[in-house]
């Protein structure tokens, strides 16, 4: 049975595999779409051990927030061409699905979690990798349940999916103010809610290397401590919520646009890919 480009591009649409892998299918199928897809989920599955060594730097960052739950993954795979497929797509759509459903927070415990098929997370990325032709991992999850979820989403691309998430919990039903902390988080990655969520070890580092700095510039003995504590106050500023500017009016800090919505935030988590 012969077959045309087109056939070839609708395979290639339907599995995300190489043109010369299906190509090769085709002809082993003597044309036929269906067989030839069952040829290339069948080596897909025969190269899954090939693929665990490559490095998966593309993918997605998929989540839904609903009322007191929110929960967000990461789906890495290795090329943009798989990560802006539908049938990426559609598996990021599924395993957040599942995750909403079990609650299950830890990475390892999800990925041995059953779905409704009675497959296990790792089972369907497995397939995964068979089927899209590189290697699919998930890095990360993570579920914010208790008290009001916000949720922010963003495209660094207009032609791939969100590689950049943000959940914020919050301690009442203030969702505006929340998904604008959550752009704000976004746009400038502060690493802690507040300062006192800082580590000591971090903070005393910080001090070392403001210190060493100083020294290493000629600032004069005298000055150094006060040089060295103002510098390690921005370093706080820099990496905790509450005290950064806010991204939409920096005359406002965080925590004062939270304090006239009437809210807080408990913890947030944010995703980039590769990140």
């Amino acid at each position: 049975m012969a077959y045309t480009a087109e056939d070839v591009k609708k395979l290639r649409e339907a599995t995300a595999a190489g043109m010369l892998d299906c190509k090769k299918a085709l002809d082993e199928a003597n044309g036929d779409f269906d067989k030839a897809v069952e040829i290339i989920r069948v080596k897909g599955l025969k190269g899954v051990t090939k693929r665990e060594g490559r490095t998966t730097s593309n993918g997605l960052v998929v989540a839904r927030a609903s009322g007191n739950l929110g929960v967000m993954l990461e789906l890495n795979c290795e090329t943009d061409f798989v990560a802006k497929g539908e049938r990426f797509q559609e598996l990021a759509d599924e395993l957040i699905a599942h995750l909403e459903a079990s609650k299950v927070a830890d990475l390892a415990a999800f990925l041995e979690s059953k779905l409704p098929t009675g497959k296990t997370v790792q089972e369907r990325i497995d397939e995964g990798n068979a089927t899209l032709g590189e290697k699919i991992e998930i890095r990360r999850v993570v579920v914010l349940d208790g008290s009001p979820v916000a949720l922010y989403l963003h495209r660094t691309s207009p032609d791939l999916p969100p590689q950049l998430g943000v959940l914020v919990q919050l301690a009442s039903d203030a969702l505006e103010a929340g998904k604008d902390v959550a752009q704000h988080i976004a746009a400038f990655a502060p690493q802690y809610v507040r300062r006192e969520d800082i580590p000591a070890d971090a903070i005393e580092s910080e001090r070392r290397i403001a210190e060493e700095t100083a020294r290493a510039e000629g600032k004069p003995e005298a000055s150094l401590s006060k040089i060295v504590e103002g510098r390690v106050t921005g370093f706080v500023k820099e990496v905790s919520l509450l005290e950064q500017a806010f991204a939409k009016d920096a005359k406002k800090t965080v925590q004062q646009i939270l304090d006239e919505a009437k809210t807080a935030v408990s913890a947030f988590h944010r995703f980039k890919v590769g990140q």
